[in-house]
């Protein structure tokens, strides 16, 4: 009896403890209430909770039913989410989330958790950064529950499976690791699951933050997650084996583990005939490689091979340059430099402001820098080919880095000319080689190499030939597609 008497004491200190705490805020609302069979409390955060479901669904019932004990009110309420508990954390945690406490008295024990909580989201809009013609046209938005639910209507099936954890001490923020049983390797979900539960962090405001603290090389500028703000991309992934990371508060879902030439696939590509698919693929490459290497290669023959010029362009360049007093590098470096300054305006700066900026800015510094002998005719339409071909990226974390690419190769071509460049390829896919995600190489299927995989890789071949998960997942279900049966109902069709 004393050793009970004792644990009630306690309890009560501890949720007194709490309440003063909670006082110390002026959204803190905490008031009793005389009924004529009755006499209870509640308390709750006002910013926290929808006044609608408050006055409806919980005070309504309250007052025009009769009941005697928290047990006989939990079966009146009609709300989902009803705890009855003697548990002090669960009282802090619940209603700091929106829910209504209700007890029967000011520091009572046990206490009612009533969900009454206000969800403010932004409604399902247009995809903004991977924007399609073709194609679904919803994008995820920043509530987390909304996400599941782009997904699941996705992927109704029982195998889907979503585990749930907080991750920062001052933020509390929900996140959620999706992945198919049967077919994910059960080593990569573990590696995931791991990787965030050890991180210990104040604040998580973005998925951002995850991606660099479960990268498997921090020190890297390569992205090692894919984000994505399309629902169907998300689903496309979970089916071959990947897993996916939703952060309460962020549009972007990451997804690993990943390959470098997933960054240069538009999700758009599947929407194509297989031929414009990989037409189109060819092109991003083709345009990444000139945006890293134009400059550069200009560079190293003004410096040192300008024999590989012909001579009758050799002209046009010693006349491009005859007023320029500053050496090639010199030229080259000042004219990103300026691209970068106004891509950093056109992103900072409000939508039609920065477009105005954007352009009127581009014509007029480069018609200034070209009147004014600091740059040639000849590196101006370089620079703006090679800007422009950067944005070809279809992923734009992976943009980033293509524009920071550019300036080792520069510095390198400046010092040792053609070879400068191939030396630094050489530590570029050094790093590559040795970079992984999740633990799962970074370079496949160029290496270690696998010829079924590059049937999605440089060219997109079509769904036919697809037939199989890619091999660097492990999947537990290598075929998704049955080829035999396939071929032997559109015979029964012809």
């Amino acid at each position: 009896m004393s050793r009970m008497y004792n644990q009630n004491w306690k309890r009560k200190d501890s949720i007194e403890k709490l309440f003063a705490v909670f006082r110390s805020s002026t959204d803190f609302i905490q008031y009793d209430v005389n009924t004529s069979h009755i006499k209870y409390w509640i308390s709750y955060f006002e910013t926290l909770v929808d006044v609608n479901i408050l006055n409806e669904t919980i005070l309504k019932p309250i007052h025009s039913k009769y009941w005697q004990s928290l047990e006989e009110l939990k079966n009146i309420l009609p709300v989902k989410d009803i705890f009855l508990t003697i548990d002090t954390d669960l009282m802090k945690e619940k209603l700091l989330e929106g829910f209504v406490m209700i007890s029967l008295s000011e520091y009572g024990s046990p206490c009612l958790l009533v969900n009454a909580k206000l969800n403010k989201a932004r409604e399902v809009t247009l995809p903004e950064v991977e924007f399609t013609v073709i194609g679904p046209k919803e994008a995820f938005v920043e509530s987390i529950e909304s996400n599941i639910n782009l997904i699941r209507k996705r992927l109704p099936i029982e195998e889907l499976r979503i585990r749930t954890l907080k991750i920062g001490r001052l933020t509390q923020t929900r996140l959620a690791i999706i992945y198919i049983e049967g077919i994910a390797d059960e080593e990569n979900v573990f590696t995931v699951w791991q990787r965030i539960s050890n991180i210990q962090i104040d604040q998580v405001n973005d998925s951002s933050y995850i991606t660099e603290m479960i990268s498997d090389n921090h020190n890297s500028p390569f992205p090692q997650m894919l984000d994505t703000e399309r629902p169907d991309r998300v689903v496309s992934i979970l089916a071959e084996g990947k897993i996916a990371v939703i952060v309460d508060g962020s549009p972007h879902v990451l997804i690993g583990p990943t390959t470098l030439v997933e960054f240069f696939a538009s999700f758009e590509d599947y929407f194509l005939n297989w031929i414009l698919s990989s037409f189109f693929r060819i092109i991003r490459l083709f345009a990444v490689s000139f945006s890293i290497l134009a400059t550069p290669i200009y560079v190293a023959v003004l410096n040192y091979h300008y024999e590989l010029i012909p001579t009758d362009l050799l002209n046009n360049f010693v006349t491009s340059r005859r007023e320029v007093p500053v050496p090639p590098f010199l030229e080259a470096l000042f004219l990103e430099g300026t691209i970068e300054l106004l891509r950093e305006a056109g992103a900072r700066l409000p939508t039609k402001v920065g477009q105005t900026i954007g352009i009127v800015g581009g014509i007029v510094i480069g018609t200034a820098s070209v009147e004014a002998g600091l740059t040639s005719n000849i590196l101006l339409i370089i620079v703006a080919l090679a800007a422009l071909a950067s944005f070809t990226t279809p992923v734009y974390k992976m943009g980033n880095t293509i524009r920071l690419l550019r300036f080792p190769f520069l510095m390198f071509a400046e010092m040792y000319g053609l070879l400068g460049i191939v030396l630094c390829f050489c530590f570029l896919a050094t790093h590559l080689l040795r970079l992984t995600s999740l633990g799962r190489p970074f370079l496949e299927p160029i290496y270690p190499p696998r010829i079924s995989d590059l049937k999605d890789a440089f060219l997109r071949m079509p769904f036919s030939m697809m037939n199989e998960r890619p091999k660097q997942l492990r999947t537990e279900q290598p075929k998704r597609m049955d080829e035999e049966k396939s071929r032997e109902n559109k015979d029964i069709d012809e």
